[in-house]
C-alpha cells in the first residue's frame, strides 16, 4: 500500500473512531431516547449471566420487537466498530485476543459507569453482548484487510 494513502486511512480512520466515540458515549449516558436520565434513578444491576437476554426471548411478544432488537442486537452491533478500527488504529489490536479482551474492558468500564451514576444498569448481558459486537468488528477488519491483500498481490502481479 502506498505510504501517502496509507497515512490518509490512518487519518480517516482516527475522525470516524473519535466520532464513534462521541455518538457511543452520547447513546451509552445522555441520549433520553433510551431511557437514560438522572431523576429519580436508583441502582439497577443484573449479575446473572443470561437473565436479561432470557427475559428479553421469553417477553418478546410483550416488550416488543423494538426492545429486543434495540437490547440484543443494539448492544453487540453498538461495539461492532469498536472491534473494527482497534486494529486499524492500535496494530497491537491486531491480536484476536487482545481486541476481544479489550472490548470486554471498555464495556466492563461502561457498565460500571452507568452503575455509579445511576444512568442504565450494570448489566453482565450487556457485556457479553458488548464483546461479541468487539469481536464480530474484529473478524470484519480481518475479512477485510484479507481482501485488501489479495487485492493488492493481483496489482502487483499484473504490472
Amino acid at each position: 500500500m502506498k505510504k501517502d494513502y496509507k497515512k490518509t486511512l490512518r487519518i480517516c480512520s482516527k475522525i470516524m473512531f473519535g466520532v464513534y466515540i462521541i455518538c457511543l458515549t452520547y447513546f451509552l449516558f445522555f441520549a433520553e431516547s433510551t431511557g437514560r436520565t438522572f431523576e429519580g434513578r436508583t441502582y439497577h444491576y443484573n449479575l446473572e449471566l443470561f437473565k436479561e437476554i432470557r427475559r428479553f426471548i421469553v417477553y418478546r411478544h410483550t416488550l416488543g420487537t423494538q426492545a429486543v432488537l434495540l437490547n440484543l442486537v443494539g448492544n453487540i452491533v453498538a461495539f461492532v466498530p469498536f472491534g473494527f478500527f482497534l486494529p486499524i488504529l492500535y496494530p497491537k489490536c491486531r491480536n484476536f485476543l487482545y481486541t476481544v479482551f479489550f472490548s470486554f474492558e471498555v464495556s466492563l468500564a461502561v457498565e460500571t459507569v452507568q452503575l455509579v451514576s445511576k444512568v442504565g444498569s450494570f448489566d453482565v448481558d450487556d457485556m457479553l453482548l458488548n464483546t461479541i459486537g468487539g469481536a464480530l468488528g474484529c473478524l470484519i477488519f480481518y475479512w477485510m484487510n484479507r481482501i485488501r491483500r489479495n487485492y493488492e498481490t493481483k496489482e502487483k502481479k499484473r504490472f
